[in-house]
């Protein structure tokens, strides 16, 4: 079966741009592992080792592991426990023989859970069926063996998604969305909560914090889906909430980003309550604005724009300090006219500097070998020349590939490049 675009299920960073006109240098504690699960710390200032090489320095090297649509775990619904549980060791155990140090586990796919959530149904991707307790706590095991392997465990959330299908009455009975069938609306063949009630927003925030309190998760991550992406010829029929909750605001478009602002700045709020040590992180759409909307975006000629299109100003919560780390995906390869990495990773350099946000760089790990992309992914060196590239950007603190399945097949060997030219040692994440 051919490998469904990351856009269709999990992301929107994968092809929208089409059709419009080393290691990094880090700072932190440098560290070397001789071993899973253990690091060997050196100081950051430490003098060079002999032939003048500094040790290898704090980065993230991270990977998403996503489960909507059974995408890269489990890789069919109706496993056993034991199947289950062997196919997401084996995931944690590539990213330990890849030299990363952190898996962004995918655990609230579609207002669903893959743990025994109070809130929400157990996910469908477990059992094929949504609402049946899989047997196992994936999770809380996702933890535990991530930790065990010297891996940070984030756990990655979809806040507004509620179906890949517009029919509520193939939802488990008991789902809130059919509880509540007056927070859903459908677009563009799916379902999503109304990210414009406020009960909504309550609601979704509590779902996901109930993972923050109960499991020794290091970061709560999202992707890129706040309201929909755009779709020809379709609205997203919010009317009837914004003319409830929208007086004041100059149109529809402000009161949609102030409905996401909320959103972030809410959750980031309480999860520090909750526990301080838990990381808050983003990977939006690589592209803010392209210049021609703003002078202060990039100089890009993207189809979307998450402040416009998304409604979600992702340069702002930078500037405002409501997120802990950025990974923006930039999903596209050095020389791409419409959205160049070699514009783009700068322009994000400069927005997170001096704002204590630490930096990340989302890479399409799964374009490298498909035979429907550009020239330039069927160079197995591409993904290596992005981190030769971010080495000379002093805010880049690390990159996250997608997805755990291209990493094992790396069909052309392009993670096995940037391991071996980037990842001699295995180092500890920032913090």
């Amino acid at each position: 079966m051919r490998k469904m675009a990351r856009r269709g299920f999990v992301t929107g960073a994968a092809g929208v741009v089409a059709g419009v006109a080393g290691s990094a240098v880090l700072v932190g504690d440098a560290v070397a592992a001789p071993s899973r699960g253990a690091f060997a710390t050196a100081r950051a200032d430490a003098p060079p080792r002999r032939g003048g090489r500094h040790p290898a320095r704090r980065a993230l090297r991270g990977m998403w592991v996503a489960t909507v649509a059974n995408l890269d775990w489990p890789s069919k619904p109706g496993l056993t426990a034991a199947a289950q549980q062997s196919e997401l060791t084996d995931h944690l155990d590539e990213a330990v023989d890849r030299r990363l140090n952190a898996v962004i586990f995918q655990v609230r796919p579609s207002a669903d859970a893959l743990w025994p959530s109070p809130y929400e149904p157990w996910a469908q991707y477990l059992t094929g069926v949504q609402g049946k307790d899989p047997g196992w706590d994936p999770l809380g095991t996702a933890v535990r063996e991530a930790h065990d392997r010297g891996l940070e465990l984030h756990a990655w959330f979809n806040p507004y998604r509620v179906a890949n299908h517009t029919d509520p009455s193939r939802l488990a009975a008991a789902h809130p969305a059919r509880r509540h069938p007056e927070w859903v609306l459908p677009y563009g063949g799916k379902l999503y909560y109304n990210p414009g009630i406020p009960e909504v927003r309550r609601f979704v925030q509590d779902a996901m914090l109930d993972a923050v309190r109960r499991y020794d998760i290091d970061a709560v991550h999202w992707d890129d889906y706040f309201y929909p992406y755009p779709v020809a010829g379709q609205e997203f029929d919010d009317a009837a909430a914004y003319a409830k909750y929208g007086a004041g605001f100059p149109d529809r478009a402000a009161w949609r980003r102030d409905n996401t602002d909320r959103l972030v700045r809410e959750t980031a709020e309480r999860i520090k309550k909750i526990k301080k040590n838990v990381r808050f992180g983003i990977s939006p759409f690589g592209v803010w604005r392209n210049a021609a909307t703003d002078p202060l975006g990039s100089d890009t000629r993207a189809g979307v724009q998450t402040y416009d299109d998304l409604y979600a100003d992702t340069r702002g919560w930078v500037k405002k300090g409501w997120v802990d780390y950025i990974c923006p995906q930039v999903y596209w390869h050095l020389g791409f006219a419409a959205a160049d990495y070699a514009e783009l990773v700068p322009w994000w350099n400069e927005v997170v500097r001096g704002t204590g946000v630490d930096l990340y760089i989302g890479e399409a790990l799964y374009k490298a070998g498909d035979p429907a992309q550009p020239d330039a992914w069927q160079d197995p060196a591409e993904l290596s020349r992005h981190l030769d590239f971010s080495a000379g950007q002093d805010q880049v603190r690390g990159h996250v590939y997608f997805s755990g399945k291209d990493a094992a097949q790396d069909r052309i060997g392009a993670l096995a490049r940037v391991v071996a030219d980037h990842y001699r040692n295995r180092v500890r994440p920032p913090r």
